[in-house]
């Protein structure tokens, strides 16, 4: 390849415009390489209320406000995990007001207990909506007016773009233009001629990812609202063979977002546990770790539903319309019959769930006897019994931690109490723990605290004749949680638009070339090419030095005089 080469005497700002004292026909050549509006400095002292307004505005849907309500809103965010909030867990609040008189009315006044519903979280929520839209919507239609436009002719001086070349040819000016013309089309640049030169540009989906990044944002701000707002989630324990629907009030307990409406919301479906199956590693260090962990259900949905069957495992939920049923936890319910001290029956074979303290399910609990039972005197009470139980127990003397989660050696150990249980108060009580501020204890001989441990089939006998308690067996319960997360589908492909856009605004540079070919003084054409990108780059040089080369051969023979080699300079500063 042969031909002169210049360094170009001038450095072109990254954005296109001119720098000051520099050719001012280079603006429109670097112009609308971007879609940013232009920044406008305004006339404070005339501004007036439709010029404060409109600087308002403009201050609200730029970058940086953006970025500066993206971190306030991440950052509000903060309380809303550290701190009870009401809609989560109402007892957590009430017990840290409780246990803080001072920052318990401080936090009240803040929003603190409940932030995603607060005045300053939704004020923050909204003002980032509007600065992405009023960013997005002007953008977006400059955006479409240049993909319907052409790139720009080529500027007056292209010496004084960032990267420059020039060549001399024997070849006729409307033939290398030609040329230039269908490489950079297959180079699948914007390529078309404007009077004696040919201007291209490439890189459109650099925008194109910006601005799809910026939809992303507000797609996946309005998926997180609208799951927040509507979403459910409950907690339900269930016995093999007791079933379960999906009203209110059979939920242990449960939370939905501020908009949840419980009459229409509410997934209608119903199922049943038929049979909780698990198996443990026997032996290894991994001993007694779950290998079948999964329980089989029963279902129909609505009201008339057909009846199936299904297998719920740890991550495959049971779905139904939108809502999914998880297994979340699994444990054992001991079966007690209770007496009363003339020998009527007043809990018949009832099976109580206690809740499992470790890996191994060493569980505790109450079992409490409500009515019916009457004591040696035949008064009226209540009895109450603190349970722990051990699915496989180690022996006399080990200590009172089950050795492995099957049922293996099952053991219970009850202490027992009688009196008034609370529950009859009104008020909300936990079923696995005793309230003893009306109960008094069964003394044993010594006179302290009856309590004993029994094995399956095994009876205990209470003090003075008050009755028997009788071990009759162990039943397993599954523990599901319930939830609808609505919009869930749109955040997920809200994100990963977010990641494609900004990695195409990041990696794909926009940039344009024009090739300039005229007759010189001496009658050999002489080729100018010169490119100019958004921001400085190696690339825009070393394509245009790779464009140059593949047009140089069609439009040279050897025979042309003067024609050293060719490369391409970046400009390094003005000439001196």
């Amino acid at each position: 390849m042969s031909g002169t080469s210049k360094t170009a005497p001038g450095k072109t700002p990254a954005n296109g415009a001119p720098a000051p004292g520099e050719d001012q026909d280079l603006g429109a050549a670097g112009s609308q390489l971007t879609t940013a509006p232009n920044e406008e400095t305004p006339n404070l002292p005339s501004l007036g209320v439709i010029g404060w307004a409109r600087w308002f505005w403009r201050q609200l849907t730029s970058m940086r406000v953006a970025l500066l309500l993206l971190l306030l809103l991440s950052l509000g965010a903060i309380p809303g995990s550290l701190i009870p909030q009401e809609g989560v867990d109402a007892m957590k609040v009430e017990e840290f007001r409780g246990k803080h008189d001072v920052l318990g009315p401080l936090y009240d006044k803040l929003g603190l207990f409940h932030v995603y519903s607060s005045v300053w979280f939704s004020a923050i929520y909204i003002l980032l909506f509007v600065s992405l839209i009023g960013c997005i919507v002007p953008r977006t239609w400059q955006f479409v007016g240049q993909l319907r436009g052409r790139p720009p002719g080529a500027p007056r001086r292209l010496s004084r773009l960032p990267a420059y070349t020039t060549w001399r040819t024997g070849a006729e000016p409307e033939e290398v233009r030609e040329a230039a013309l269908k490489l950079l089309r297959k180079r699948r640049f914007r390529a078309h001629a404007v009077g004696d030169a040919v201007a291209a540009e490439k890189g459109y989906l650099r925008e194109a990812g910006n601005l799809a990044f910026h939809v992303a944002l507000i797609v996946m701000l309005i998926a997180f609202a609208w799951g927040q707002l509507f979403k459910y989630e409950g907690n339900k324990l269930i016995l093999e063979g007791d079933g379960f629907s999906n009203t209110l009030t059979q939920y242990d307990d449960f939370k939905s977002g501020n908009l949840f409406d419980p009459d229409h919301d509410l997934t209608p479906f119903s199922f049943s546990l038929k049979d909780f199956h698990g198996t443990y590693e026997a032996t290894g260090p991994n001993r007694g770790t779950p290998r079948v962990y999964e329980a089989q259900v029963t279902y129909s949905e609505g009201a008339y539903g057909d009846e199936k069957s299904k297998v719920i495992e740890v991550n495959k939920p049971l779905e139904i319309d939108g809502s999914k049923v998880y297994l979340t936890a699994h444990g054992y319910a001991p079966i007690l019959t209770v007496k009363d001290a003339k020998g009527n029956v007043v809990m018949d074979k009832e099976a109580t769930a206690l809740l499992p303290l470790d890996s191994n399910v060493t569980s505790s609990g109450a079992v409490m006897v409500r009515d019916g039972y009457r004591n040696a005197k035949g008064e009226k009470e209540q009895l109450g019994f603190n349970a722990f139980f051990l699915p496989t127990y180690g022996g006399e003397g080990s200590t009172m931690l089950s050795t492995f989660p099957a049922l293996l050696n099952p053991m219970l150990a009850l202490s027992a109490y009688h009196g008034d249980l609370g529950v009859d108060a009104g008020f909300a009580k936990s079923i696995y723990q005793l309230d003893k501020t009306n109960l008094e204890e069964f003394k044993d001989s010594d006179g302290e605290l009856f309590k004993k441990q029994l094995k399956i089939g095994e009876t205990m006998t209470l003090p003075n004749g008050a009755g028997t308690v009788t071990f009759d067996g162990v039943q397993e319960w599954a523990n599901f949680q319930v939830t609808r997360q609505p919009a869930s589908g749109w955040a997920l492909a809200g994100s990963v638009a977010a990641i494609l856009g900004l990695a195409g605004s990041l990696f794909i540079q926009r940039r344009r070339v024009w090739v300039r070919a005229v007759k010189g003084d001496d009658g050999v054409t002489v080729v100018e090419m010169a490119g100019l990108g958004r921001s400085e780059s190696a690339k825009v040089p070393e394509e245009l030095g790779d464009l140059a080369a593949v047009l140089y051969e069609p439009t040279n023979d050897d025979d042309t005089p003067d024609s050293p080699d060719t490369h391409v300079v970046p400009a390094e500063g003005p000439e001196k």
